[in-house]
């Protein structure tokens, strides 16, 4: 028969005495160390088999555990060593609180995963380009040309304006007209883009 020397907290009580409610950090420490060193495992290996595998879960409910007990034993007493039936109670009462809870409010799928977001591709592109370049023949020779200056060369008002002879209010009404007429292009080729 292997006998365990009682590991606890200084100031913590024995099971004769009544506990002292006033253990410091350095004792919590101790005290949980000792409990996980000492139930760590198992308790871990059996939580993780009532959470079906689910390991990051059974850490937390091992955390909450050992917290537990050291709440119970500032309040009631005892060594980490002779907690284990009580620990095992603990986890498997936490995994099935857990469970009533995940119950209660079920996991909701979170918004965005049902959203679909388009993903620009080079077909896409090449498709918008082909159309928009399609449409472009049935624009007049001044609409093609605004636009050619001001979003294909990416000129600016100023420099459209000087380039053509007219003043930079022309440039952009005709810019707006003919963005207009495009779009009325290809919307009639059913392009909503």
């Amino acid at each position: 028969m292997t006998l365990v020397a009682e590991v606890r907290p200084a100031g913590a009580p024995t099971r004769n005495e009544a506990p002292c409610q006033e253990w410091s950090d350095a004792d919590a420490e101790t005290f949980i160390r000792t409990v996980y060193l000492q139930h760590g495992n198992q308790l871990l290996w059996y939580a993780a088999r009532l959470l079906e595998g689910d390991w990051h879960r059974a850490q937390d409910v091992l955390q909450e555990a050992a917290i537990r007990a050291w709440r119970h034993a500032a309040k009631q007493g005892g060594a980490p060593q002779a907690m284990r039936p009580w620990l095992f109670t603990v986890v498997r009462n936490l995994v099935i609180d857990r469970h009533r809870a995940r119950m209660l409010r079920p996991v909701t799928p979170d918004p965005l995963e049902d959203t679909v977001v388009a993903v620009a591709d080079e077909v896409d592109r090449l498709l918008t380009t082909h159309m928009v370049a399609d449409a472009l023949g049935e624009l007049t020779q001044q609409q093609r040309e605004i636009l050619r200056l001001m979003y294909f060369n990416g000129s600016s008002v100023a420099e459209v304006s000087e380039l053509l002879g007219i003043p930079q209010g022309t440039v952009k009404s005709r810019t707006h007209n003919a963005l207009r007429a495009l779009k009325r292009v290809l919307a009639a080729r059913g392009f909503h883009g």
